[in-house]
């Protein structure tokens, strides 16, 4: 049986809030997430560590799922 060719799925990340006023930890994984401007938007792989990521700042970021 042929194997199914698995879709790349990835997320479109938006940064439209400001992270001064919150914890060092936040505005950190803003950066690490490769965010640097309000209003930036990046597309990462959809994996563990960046949905953790992403839910530790959900109020800072829009997250959008796609497949590449």
């Amino acid at each position: 049986m042929p194997r199914k060719k698995s879709v790349a799925r990835k997320l479109r990340i938006t940064y439209v809030k400001s992270s001064i006023g919150y914890a060092k930890t936040q505005k950190a994984t803003v950066r690490a997430l490769g965010l640097n401007h309000l209003g930036e938007t990046i597309e990462q792989d959809d994996t563990p560590v960046v949905r953790g990521m992403v839910d530790k700042v959900r109020h800072l970021v829009q997250v959008e799922e796609f497949e590449a």
